[in-house]
């Protein structure tokens, strides 16, 4: 018998992926420093991905990216609204039939959902939670957006309350407890006969409402936000949004907003918990050799960038750039790669794997994905693979056209404490080209707006977003950048994803 299982630990049996996606977590505030399980179980183990980017910075549409592996204008999920599309008819009927999910079970993985889905997840007007999204064998799914208590899972398609006892009712710790025992039962069920698993477990850290375990409370009492050579200073230069906010901050919304940076590290805590107790027990159950793990955020954050007290939604670094680690067969251990990789490839990677695991000859959705499988980045060689040089970035505010005479109470404004100012609108709405190359390190973005802003920082010098040079900088290069956006903007499938293409390749650019 036990010759028998061990047989199913070889190198040629499928294997499984567990994929864990935090909410709201950044790169570029410390978001990962304080992760000690992530960096020694993951990260050592395995490859980080340093330029890892969200092509649409909220959570919606970044989870309808990751999960279908198209930009935002193929999926049509553009915001966190049910007008947005987010977990509509619309999104049900068509690009929800497309995840990765349903090339996985396709290919006889066993699926299993655990955590947050879609932010209006649950609605009754769009199904409710008796809802059970194709492809997933197994679905604990938290109804509507992020919290730790007092909350409704769908288990099934079968209501789970959960209060406010800690011991029950932590839901980063309820998540964690299904997750082990999907493993384990996983496990037994396929003792003799092996069949691979793919798990997304979805977490609602570091996610508001920052509820933290009684354990971690206060770990970071002397901790303070970031004071970035952007903190409390004015967009000057940037788009309206960005014009229109308090500066300097009042003590009392950077008071807020250190907390909130405590806070949102202390919530982490008990997800890098979970990470160990996960990799534990795939060693338990002898898959942790064949289990590709990957770890990665929607979106990014700020936390009193350019004076915008605190938020993700708008296209500078801290919001779009999120973390991204995966170990398992075959990935180079304790390597950081600098290409650019987008969360759109996450789709595209793991339909990669099941796909090329399977049993049954099962023809991939790549060609529907925009994204671009990672697998040719698991290996340091010394040819490295071609790769895209630029990528989207989109998105479109929430609200309706009245909305947008911000700062002001209601609509508009994401946040109000103790000072409105207003984090999103109806005309927040822009597109971005970001090229990155050994040649090229631009930003390059228009604002679809009364004043059609553009934006465009030379990220070689100005890491930070500091100055928009769209005045100086060589107008040939302007219009390049323009022709690419407008060609990325419309792009699906293998438009978006040809890393052949170089839109500076017969131009030299010079900055005036």
């Amino acid at each position: 018998m036990e010759k028998e299982k061990n047989s199913f630990e070889k190198s040629n049996s499928p294997p499984n992926i567990l994929f864990i996606l935090t909410d709201d977590q950044d790169t570029d505030l410390g978001g990962m420093t304080h992760m000690k399980n992530v960096r020694n179980l993951l990260q050592e183990q395995g490859t980080t991905f340093s330029n890892m980017y969200t092509t649409t910075p909220l959570c919606c549409p970044s989870r309808a990216s990751i999960l279908t592996g198209r930009y935002s204008h193929n999926h049509e999920i553009v915001n966190n609204s049910l007008s947005g599309n987010c977990s509509s008819k619309q999104w049900q009927n068509t690009a929800e039939k497309h995840t990765f999910a349903v090339d996985a079970q396709k290919s006889g993985y066993s699926t299993y959902f655990i955590g947050k889905y879609l932010n209006q997840y649950g609605r009754k007007s769009v199904g409710g939670i008796e809802h059970k999204p194709p492809g997933w064998d197994d679905w604990y799914a938290l109804v509507g957006n992020s919290k730790y208590y007092n909350y409704t899972m769908s288990d099934n398609g079968s209501p789970e309350q959960h209060g406010h006892n800690f011991t029950e009712d932590y839901a980063t710790n309820v998540m964690g407890r299904r997750a082990v025992q999907t493993l384990v039962r996983h496990a037994n069920d396929h003792y003799f006969f092996y069949k691979p698993f793919l798990m997304m477990l979805s977490l609602p850290a570091p996610h508001s409402p920052w509820d933290t375990d009684p354990k971690y409370a206060d770990v970071y009492k002397d901790l303070k936000a970031p004071r970035t050579d952007h903190f409390n200073v004015l967009g000057k230069d940037k788009h309206w949004l960005l014009r229109q906010a308090t500066n300097p901050m009042t003590s009392d919304s950077i008071d807020y907003l250190d907390n909130a940076y405590r806070k949102r590290l202390e919530t982490l805590l008990s997800v890098d918990d979970l990470v160990k107790d996960l990799m534990t027990t795939l060693e338990k159950i002898k898959q942790i050799d064949n289990t590709y793990v990957i770890f990665s955020s929607d979106n990014g954050y700020h936390l009193g960038q350019f004076s915008l007290p605190l938020d993700k939604r708008q296209l500078y670094e801290f919001d779009i750039r999120v973390p991204l680690v995966i170990k398992g067969p075959g990935v180079s251990k304790n390597v950081t790669r600098a290409e650019p990789v987008l969360n759109i490839d996450i789709a595209a990677t793991i339909s990669d794997i099941v796909n090329k695991s399977s049993y049954f000859g099962i023809k991939s959705q790549d060609m529907l994905m925009d994204g671009t499988s990672l697998r040719s980045l698991f290996n340091i060689t010394s040819h490295p693979p071609s790769w895209r040089t630029d990528f989207l970035v989109e998105y479109q505010g929430e609200g309706k056209e009245n909305d947008s005479d911000c700062p002001q109470k209601g609509p508009g404004v994401s946040q109000c404490f103790p000072d409105c100012v207003c984090e999103d609108a109806y005309n927040n709405t822009y597109s971005c080209v970001r090229t990155i190359s050994s040649q090229q390190n631009f930003m390059y973005c228009e604002f679809t707006d009364d004043e059609t802003f553009v934006e465009v920082y030379d990220m070689k010098t100005d890491k930070l977003q500091m100055t928009n040079i769209k005045d100086t900088i060589d107008p040939q290069i302007l219009v390049k950048m323009n022709q690419r956006l407008v060609a990325l903007g419309g792009c699906a499938g293998n438009a978006c994803r040809d890393p052949d293409y170089r839109p500076f390749h017969h131009h030299k650019e010079k900055i005036i």
